[in-house]
């Protein structure tokens, strides 16, 4: 509720300073394209912009993430040093360093800003994986943070929730006057056709931001072979897939985010923010660096 009132003040704002009003033409039989793109546009990227400007505390705040502070125990201890030294060599600033209660194996990276992010791994992979595969995954997610993930997939989704409104108030007006004969300004019909071409696409166009979502995976992957090691990295997958029958907690706003996501087949695989394992397992086997 706090975003949606925010984007509405944010787009407001914007949209005065902009000179922009109605998005019908001076005769109000027709769009003025301009307008509604523009409206479009301030809409989309806003709603995707304060969601990630609001990331790291709705990220503590969903999975109970227990921010290190100062090392308490000696593995806290030897995870922010090793946290730290991935950080410097991927050129990035400290990332806060956090731990969430969670029996299945998961870590996540998010934040505006990749020198003010946040990291973060359960307390089942701290528990149960060696310390070469928790590093390669904390590099992992150093490199979800170094190479700008967070912010280049904000971009994306904004870009789409453009299109999504724009041509989802098309077909909306479209309708209105074909099927309604509404002459002058919309009615009723524009915007029950509005909301179920905006649900239609939104969905059809997700399946985009989870396709540049899935291929990141992969770079993130790599960086975390890199800054830990080629064979922690299998190995950390390997064990994943072997604990794949464990149901999936991650919270599903921070899915994209993860290192690892739930298993899905047929056309579910389409909406899945992740690539199989085994795919990124053969992929990091085969990969030069």
């Amino acid at each position: 509720m706090l975003t949606n009132i925010a984007v509405i003040l944010v787009a407001t704002v914007v949209l005065s300073l902009l000179g922009v009003g109605s998005m019908l033409d001076e005769s109000g039989t027709g769009l003025n394209l301009t307008n509604l793109l523009i409206f479009c546009f301030v809409f989309g990227m806003a709603g995707s912009f304060i969601s990630l400007l609001i990331s790291k505390p709705i990220a503590k705040w969903t999975t109970k993430a227990q921010i290190i502070e100062s090392p308490r125990t000696a593995t806290e201890r030897w995870l922010m040093d090793e946290i730290r030294d991935m950080s410097t060599r991927a050129g990035i600033d400290m990332p806060e360093v956090a731990v969430f209660p969670m029996q299945q194996a998961n870590a996540f990276a998010t934040g505006w800003n990749r020198n003010k992010a946040l990291v973060a791994i359960s307390s089942g992979m701290i528990e149960r994986y060696s310390k070469d595969e928790i590093r390669a995954v904390m590099g992992h997610e150093i490199g979800h943070v170094a190479n700008g993930d967070m912010i280049t997939l904000s971009l994306v989704q904004g870009v789409v929730n453009t299109f999504v409104l724009f041509f989802a108030r098309i077909i909306g007006f479209a309708v209105d006057k074909a099927i309604f004969k509404t002459e002058r300004g919309v009615g009723p019909g524009f915007y029950i056709v509005t909301i179920v071409a905006q649900i239609v696409l939104g969905i059809l166009a997700s399946t985009i931001v989870m396709w540049f979502s899935r291929r990141r995976e992969f770079v993130a992957d790599v960086a975390g072979a890199e800054l830990g090691s080629r064979s922690g990295m299998i190995s950390a997958l390997r064990h994943l897939k072997a604990e794949s029958a464990i149901p999936d907690q991650m919270p599903e706003s921070l899915n994209a985010f993860g290192i690892n996501s739930g298993k899905r087949s047929g056309i579910k695989a389409l909406f899945m923010s992740h690539p199989p394992l085994e795919d990124r397992i053969k992929a990091l086997e085969g990969a030069q660096f």
